[in-house]
């Protein structure tokens, strides 16, 4: 009788597998997906007008000898130098503290008070308007140093990139099925060995997704450089001192009386563009093989 009531409850459940959906529901599905791509293609379409914009107005002034001389030269390889290094600087400060961070949030302290107190700080850091941290960076590094510098640059840059890294880690981590956790802690493996080799190991895509984000927008920033880092018209004699950027570059570009000047505002634009689809492809480079892995 047990068998007879198994083999109708499997035939129940195979027909259940088998059949199509109901057509309310396959309506609903194509209705979704048909809305998801208008609404898609709704926004590629500003971001396509600005990208053409850009290409078409700055490819004509393009020459392929400014990516080898300052500034001063007709060039601009000083801006990209000191905007590469900048950011640099700012992903050494910040991407360890965020991840760690991070981690300690999601893993380590969860409904602690100290943690709350955290995220909090951490909320504020993310709506701090970029102009009022070049003001801080301005106070905590210019004024101890008496010089604008590459260094007091990418600390302001570390201090906007630092609140996204964080959230995106942590965000990252708990994404992890709990399940790995308790695989890993049955296997024998500590609450140490389980959150780094496993779960920040299967976090890893997502934490570089949030790392590139971070970078793709310190790199754009100009207000915290001008505070910090002003500019320079020829080479960096160093990390402490004034440095170009792009952002200032195309700052100062704008705001010039020369029209022929003010044309190579769109050819930057393009060069802090490509420097910014770079480093999202390095970082889905990196996140790509982390998986395979």
């Amino acid at each position: 009788m047990s068998e007879y009531l198994n083999s109708e409850i499997d035939e129940s459940l195979a027909q259940k597998l088998t059949s199509p959906l109901p057509t309310g529901r396959r309506l609903f599905t194509h209705i979704m997906n048909v809305t998801s791509f208008g609404l898609s293609l709704l926004a590629f379409f500003p971001l396509s007008s600005i990208l053409w914009e850009i290409l078409s107005r700055g490819m004509s002034g393009f020459k392929p000898e400014m990516f080898f001389r300052p500034l001063i030269e007709n060039g601009f390889a000083n801006a990209i130098l000191g905007t590469i290094l900048m950011v640099g600087i700012g992903a050494l400060l910040s991407i360890p503290v965020g991840i760690m961070t991070g981690i300690f949030l999601a893993e380590f302290g969860r409904t602690n008070q100290i943690t709350n107190f955290v995220r909090f700080l951490n909320s504020i850091l993310t709506g701090v308007p970029s102009i009022v941290v070049g003001m801080f960076a301005y106070g905590v590094i210019v004024l101890v140093t008496k010089e604008f510098s590459a260094f007091a640059g990418g600390f302001a840059l570390s201090v906007i990139m630092l609140p996204v890294i964080v959230l995106t880690t942590e965000e990252a981590l708990k994404l992890i099925p709990t399940q790995q956790r308790l695989a890993s802690a049955a296997l024998g493996g500590t609450r140490f060995q389980t959150t780094i080799r496993i779960v920040v190991t299967a976090a890893i895509p997502g934490i570089s997704t949030g790392v590139s984000l971070a970078i793709a927008r310190a790199a754009g920033e100009t207000a915290p450089l001008i505070f910090t880092a002003l500019f320079s018209q020829n080479w960096s004699d160093g990390l402490m001192s004034p440095t170009a950027s792009l952002p200032v570059l195309i700052f100062n570009l704008y705001n010039s009386p020369d029209p022929e000047v003010n044309q190579l505002v769109w050819t930057t634009s393009i060069i802090l563009l490509s420097l910014v689809l770079f480093f999202s492809l390095l970082s889905r480079l990196f996140s790509s093989k982390s998986r395979l892995k």
